[in-house]
Formats: structure tokens, C-alpha cells, sequence
């Protein structure tokens, strides 16, 4: 018999929903034989009653709770078969969390109870999910791709030591919001941040016993909630922060994990996945179904071609554009989200089902375009609309400034739009999300002050993070006290800078490499909570950002960088100048014996943009000059009554000047200079 305060209820939607009355509760589970609501107390520490949920209608158990409502905190156990051979692992001694809820009183923490060889009921050791209204914002516009410069940010981070946020917001998203924080991004000029995985995260196993702990957040142990040490207040605090972002005219995209949990390997900890239905949720290997595929180097990988994983990740992206209010979604390590048993498939189900979803359709879709399995990397192969990290243009730029040969071509590939990755299936260049330094790797100042990684405080013997770094030292590891050493890298880093902000593509800056940020050669931080990866806000070269601002409000003004259509080399129409001309140093154009010279370190493009009917025509000369000793360059003809002026160079900041046949380029350094007519020149020198 059903009690008399539950009721049959529906199977949809999945979760827990209040409708005022009391709650309509659906758990999807293929292979359980019964699914318990756990209630417990205002705390989350006491078990009050456990309510079988008495319908199961196909794969979904559902019941009304009459009476219950908003703020009730809850769980969920499952019954079912313990046969791990057949990949099942039911035990109703664990406590799980609801996949759908959208907030948690506490953070996820490892505790022995979690651990499937535990006969300990986990029921104190789990976070308690809690009961929210629905909440649906007004949709925001369409996200736009031209003219965007994004800022890849670590709310745990960025604020942490911030002078003028109060101490009990800084690490949140309420510091995020913070005045002092926005006024800061403003005044940097980037259009977009890039927010680091904000979900509920739990630690990998190995950390806590090293005394580490998790800094990134990619290693989820939900999808559709805040991490309530990111966001106490839950949603509530995350549109709030996303608001005055907005307001200022800065879009916010949250880089999201959904190709693995932190339920980790068959030893891992029972969080809600394995417990509700590890047969459905994951690929099991096929010849050992008690073992995970591992796509990801995170130990097992979520099966995102089936009903019940599509389904969970779009319930996770709603939640956070029609809760959190945000505009957009980086995919970590993506591939997985493309991937049938047979490899990845641009028109896979979740790929599919994002692209046409009236709420995900107009937001901005970035892949990280590869994994860990088979034939994982597939960079250029997403949907049309998304776009995609350039790992190729990172690569291509740190060669070239190293001094590796022979990479004058890929340069100037990179710089113009990455069309060989992009044009075959017309997608313009904003799609190549570039990037020299983010998250993963060094940062921009230390990619110039060490030839190899330092991760001893990792905890892993140095074999955590890649070897693959194209970084160079200038002759000294690590910190140098050397005037020259420390000119030198500084002057690298602008130019390194100068390159990214000026390509055709969309450039992604990591959080502090526009003030120096450093990680003391770390280059894979990510069990770093301390201030190795915090941003230094006392110690930050304000020379550099004063430099790094100038250049993206150049960008802003300069349509030659954000042109939707890569440089060909050919005139848009005829009679005009072609988009792009590659000249020698002395002015004569490339050919194909000059791309082939591996010692050819000097690229010079003359630049065009035509008039449109709000914009003058403009032209532009870009010299990327990648060897010690000065150069001299020859410059086009400019037009009648203009002469060239120096915009920008990279080697000396400050230098303004007007040319008429050659410009002097100073070793190692990036010189732009615009076409400027004589008579308005004089009119604003007055």
C-alpha cells in the first residue's frame, strides 16, 4: 500500500520538482530494482524517513511527496544487483546524489564511508542535495563571435588575495561580481571570461594523502549545481556575479566537465552514477564489464551516445544558461561528447541535441577538440557553429619564438585565420579559439624562464603534466636577477602577446599572463589551491598589463584582426589590394624558395580591409621578427598624401614614429604600423 502522502506521481521531468503542493520525484535507473528518497534534516546530518518511490514507469522510478517543498534536503539510494562482472554495482549502504539537483548544502569531500570496500553507510559522509524552486531567466542575445577577446578565469583564484573584495567573498563568485573585480576586467578590455569548472568537484584519491587538494574543478561529482564553496548562496550567487559582468558589457561562458565524474576507478567513491546505474551512465570494457574505458586519463568515461547520458547533459547546460543566466560553454576534452562505439562522429546524439535546443542553439559552443582515446585528437571536425581551441596555432607560435626552423609557413598559416583547419567546412576563423598559455601548460612567464617543468610539489615523481612545453629559459632556469635575462624574456612575452591579439581567430588569454603571472615552472597546477595558482595582485607588471590592454583596444579598432574571413592572398574585389601580401624584409614578395628557407625567421604582411559602409577602408604592415640582430624593413607604397606610423612595437612600447620607405625592427619583437594621412594626423596632434 502507498502511504497516504505519496502519491504515483509522473515520470518527467527527471529530478525533484516542487509545484507548491509537494514533490514530484523521477530517478532514472534501467537496471535497479527499487530507488529510496532519503530526507533528511535542516543540518543534512539526520536520516528522517526513506520513501520508496512506488512507480516505475519503463527505465523511471517516480512518486508525489505531498507536503514537502522547497529547501528540503535529500537524498538517494538505490537497490539492485552487486555483480560487478556484469558492471553492476547497486549498494544501498551508499547515499547518492541526485545527477539533476541544482544545489548542495556542503562541498563533496573524500571520506572512507564513500568507497565501495566500505561497509560504513555514507549517508553523513555525502553532500545533501537541496530542494530549489523552478527558476527560468529571460533568454539573453544571441552570443556573437566577431570581435570577442576571452579571458580564461579561476573564480577560486582570481580573487583569493584581492586587497579591495571583502576576505569572506573572495574564492566566490560573489567576489567575481565584486566591484573591484569587474572594474578590473573592464579596464583589461576583454569581452568574455572563460569560468574554470564551477560544478560540484570532489578530490582524486592520491591528493588528499599528499596534503593537496583540487585548484580547477575538473573532476566533477555533478553537473547541474554550483560548487557551494565557489557559490555559497548557489545559483542565486552565480547570476548575481554573471549580471554585473554582463552589465559591463562581458559575456561569461563556464567551462564544463561532462566526459567523466570523480567517481573515478572501480575503487573510487560512490557519489551517483555508479550507485543509480554504472551499466547505463559509463562505457564498461567490453571484455571486463567491472572495468571503465578510459577516454579521458580520469579513469572511466561517461557514455554520452545513450538516452540516459544525452539526457543528463543537456538537463546540466539548461540548468546553467536558464538558472545561472550565462552565455556560453567551453567542453572540456570534447571528443568524448562526439563519441559512438565506433569512434567520434560530428553528428553524434549530444552534439546533435545541443545544436538544435532552442535554449543551448544561441549560446557559444568552444570544444576542446580532443581526448585520450583512440584517434581522440579532432581539431577541425566539431559542428559548424562551435568553435574550437587551437592548440596548433600554441604550438606554431612557441616554435617560432623558441627559434625551431622552418616554421616561418606555419606562421603565417596561423596568423591568417588557420584556414586549413577551419575554411573546408566554411567556418570562419573566430571558430579557432587561439592561444599561446591557458589552464593546461605554463603560464605565458614561465614558458619563457623554463626549458622544463618543475611539478615536484605535484606529489607525482614529475610525471604529472606534458614534456612537450617549446619553452625556452633564455640561458638561466627559473627566477634571474639579470637585467639582460629579465629584458629579454619580457620583451618575448610581448611579442608572444602581440602575435596572439593581432591573428585572425578568436584569442584566449590565460588569467595573469597579461601581468606575469607565474607558477614557479609548474605546469600542471591543478592540485595547487595555494597561492602557486592564485593570482598575485600585489606582484603583478603593471607595465605589461598597461601593454596587454592597449593591444586588445587595438584589436577592437582594428578590423584587419577580426575579419571573418582568413587572408588569402587575393583582392575581395576587383581592383582592390589582396587581403594579404607576404613580403621579404626587403620588399619583394615570398616565394615558395623563401617559405622553404628553415633559417628564415622575418614575416612581413601587408595587410587590407575594404571600406564598408560604416568603416573607412583600412591597410596595415605586420613584421613578426624572430632572431636577435635588428632588421630593416622596406615598406609598401602608401597611398597618396598618407605615410606609415608605427602603431605598436612590441620591443619598445612607447615608441611613436612615422615612416616612409623602410622601418628599423629591433631583434626578437612584433611591429604593426597603419596607414595614416598626413592631414588628419596634424588635426589630432592638435
Amino acid at each position: 500500500m502507498i502511504p497516504a502522502r505519496v502519491r504515483p506521481g509522473q515520470p518527467e521531468p527527471l529530478g525533484v520538482t516542487a509545484d507548491g503542493q509537494g514533490l514530484n520525484v523521477a530517478v532514472f535507473s534501467a537496471h535497479a530494482e527499487a530507488i529510496l528518497f532519503c530526507r533528511f534534516d535542516a543540518a543534512g546530518a539526520e536520516e528522517l524517513d526513506r520513501i520508496a518511490l512506488p512507480c516505475r514507469s519503463g527505465d523511471v522510478f517516480h512518486g508525489y511527496l505531498a507536503g514537502l517543498g522547497p529547501g528540503t534536503r535529500y537524498g538517494l539510494r538505490a537497490i539492485g544487483p552487486r555483480d560487478p562482472a556484469r558492471g553492476h554495482r547497486f549498494d544501498p549502504s551508499k547515499l547518492l546524489c541526485d545527477p539533476f539537483a541544482t544545489r548542495f548544502d556542503r562541498p563533496f569531500r573524500l571520506h572512507p564511508a564513500l568507497f565501495p570496500t566500505s561497509a560504513e553507510d555514507s549517508g553523513t559522509a555525502l553532500p545533501k542535495a537541496i530542494v530549489e524552486p523552478v527558476v527560468a531567466l529571460p533568454p539573453r542575445p544571441d552570443f556573437r563571435w566577431q570581435g570577442q577577446v576571452i579571458y580564461e578565469i579561476n573564480v577560486g583564484g582570481f580573487t583569493r588575495r584581492h586587497p579591495a573584495i571583502p576576505p569572506a567573498l573572495r574564492g566566490t563568485f560573489a567576489g567575481l561580481g565584486h566591484p573591484a573585480a569587474v572594474a578590473y576586467l573592464r579596464r583589461l578590455g576583454v569581452t568574455a571570461v572563460e569560468v574554470m569548472p564551477p560544478t560540484p568537484r570532489i578530490e582524486a584519491p592520491h591528493l588528499p594523502p599528499l596534503g593537496l587538494s583540487d585548484a580547477w574543478g575538473y573532476n566533477p561529482a555533478a553537473f547541474c549545481a554550483p560548487d557551494p564553496r565557489l557559490a555559497p548562496g548557489g545559483f542565486a550567487e552565480v547570476r548575481s556575479a554573471v549580471a554585473a559582468l554582463q552589465a559591463a558589457g562581458i559575456a561569461v561562458l563556464v567551462d564544463i566537465v561532462l566526459n567523466h565524474t570523480g567517481e573515478y576507478d572501480p575503487d573510487g567513491p560512490v557519489l551517483s552514477l555508479r550507485g543509480l546505474d554504472n551499466v547505463s551512465y559509463y562505457r564498461l570494457d567490453p571484455a571486463d564489464p567491472s572495468r571503465y574505458r578510459d577516454d579521458t586519463g580520469c579513469r572511466n568515461t561517461l557514455a554520452l551516445d545513450r538516452p540516459p547520458g544525452v539526457r543528463l547533459a543537456m538537463e546540466a547546460l539548461r540548468s546553467w544558461v536558464l538558472r545561472g543566466g550565462i552565455d556560453g560553454f567551453r567542453f572540456d576534452l570534447a571528443t568524448v561528447m562526439g563519441r559512438r562505439a565506433d569512434g567520434f562522429d560530428p553528428g553524434a546524439p549530444l552534439l546533435t541535441a545541443i545544436d538544435q535546443d532552442p535554449v543551448l542553439r544561441g549560446r557559444a559552443r568552444i570544444a576542446e577538440p580532443w581526448d585520450l582515446g583512440p584517434d581522440g585528437y579532432r581539431l577541425g571536425e566539431f559542428p559548424t557553429a562551435w568553435g574550437e581551441w587551437n592548440d596548433r596555432f600554441r604550438d606554431t607560435l612557441r616554435r617560432f619564438w623558441r627559434g625551431d626552423p622552418g616554421q616561418l609557413g606555419a606562421l603565417a598559416t596561423r596568423l591568417a585565420g588557420s584556414a586549413d583547419l577551419f575554411a573546408p567546412r566554411h567556418r570562419p576563423p573566430s571558430r579557432s579559439v587561439n592561444f599561446v598559455a591557458a589552464h593546461d601548460g605554463f603560464t605565458l612567464a614561465d614558458l619563457v624562464s623554463h626549458a622544463r617543468k618543475h611539478n615536484a610539489a605535484n606529489g607525482e615523481d614529475g610525471r604529472d603534466g606534458t614534456d612537450a612545453n617549446w619553452s625556452w629559459n633564455h640561458g638561466t632556469e627559473g627566477p634571474s636577477e639579470d637585467p639582460a635575462v629579465r629584458a629579454a624574456r619580457a620583451g618575448d612575452v610581448r611579442a608572444l602577446l602581440a602575435c596572439l591579439l593581432l591573428a585572425r581567430g578568436t584569442p584566449l588569454l590565460g588569467m595573469g599572463d597579461e601581468c606575469g603571472r607565474s607558477q614557479n615552472g609548474n605546469n600542471n597546477a591543478y592540485a595547487q589551491d595555494n597561492p602557486v595558482s592564485w593570482f598575485d595582485w600585489e606582484g603583478m607588471d603593471r607595465a605589461l598589463l598597461r601593454f596587454t590592454a592597449r593591444l586588445v583596444r587595438l584589436r577592437s579598432r582594428c578590423r584587419l584582426a577580426q575579419g571573418e574571413a582568413p587572408l588569402r592572398g587575393a583582392p575581395a574585389a576587383p581592383g582592390q589590394p589582396p587581403d594579404v601580401s607576404w613580403l621579404t624584409p626587403e620588399g619583394a614578395p615570398m616565394q615558395v624558395s623563401d617559405w622553404q628557407d628553415p633559417d628564415r625567421r622575418t614575416l612581413v604582411a601587408a595587410l587590407f580591409a575594404a571600406a564598408e559602409p560604416d568603416a573607412a577602408a583600412q591597410r596595415a604592415v605586420l613584421v613578426v621578427h624572430g632572431t636577435a640582430d635588428p632588421v630593416r624593413v622596406r615598406l609598401p607604397e602608401p597611398a597618396p598624401g598618407a605615410d606609415w606610423r608605427v602603431v605598436l612595437d612590441s620591443a619598445a612600447p612607447r615608441r611613436r614614429e612615422h615612416c616612409l620607405e623602410w622601418v628599423a625592427v629591433a631583434g626578437r619583437s612584433v611591429v604593426l604600423l597603419g596607414e595614416a594621412v598626413a592631414a588628419r594626423e596634424a588635426e589630432a596632434a592638435r
